[in-house]
């Protein structure tokens, strides 16, 4: 089927299929009945030093995604059931950062791919 991406601030949709939130703090100010999670994967975000580098500019978006496809190369078992569910069915990652287009859901998707 696929990888689609959307903000966690976004009104979830029957299309969305599987919906992952990929971000290691719960989105400010949504619940969870309203977020329709099926499953938090905390443990992939990326990790609060390189976060924190990219948001406050110490590190530019080629950088980033160099990196945080580094780090989750240490998940790559954990996450080939991610990359196996899309083929089967729609798969949504959920995110909360304001940047629709440089974000690490981007990244994990490139990643989830390559696994395919």
């Amino acid at each position: 089927m696929g990888i689609e991406l959307k903000r966690a601030y976004d009104s979830p949709h029957s299309k969305d299929g599987y919906r992952v939130l990929v971000d290691g703090i719960w989105p400010r100010g949504v619940s969870k009945e309203e977020a329709k999670i099926d499953e938090w994967r905390k443990e992939i975000a990326p990790s609060s030093e390189l976060r924190k580098a990219f948001h406050n500019g110490s590190l530019n978006w080629n950088d980033f995604r160099r990196r945080y496809l580094k780090e989750l190369t240490s998940y790559r078992e954990s996450l080939r059931d991610l990359a196996q569910r899309a083929r089967k069915e729609q798969l949504t990652l959920v995110f909360a950062s304001k940047e629709e287009r440089h974000n690490n859901a981007e990244v994990l998707r490139q990643y989830l791919n390559m696994l395919n």
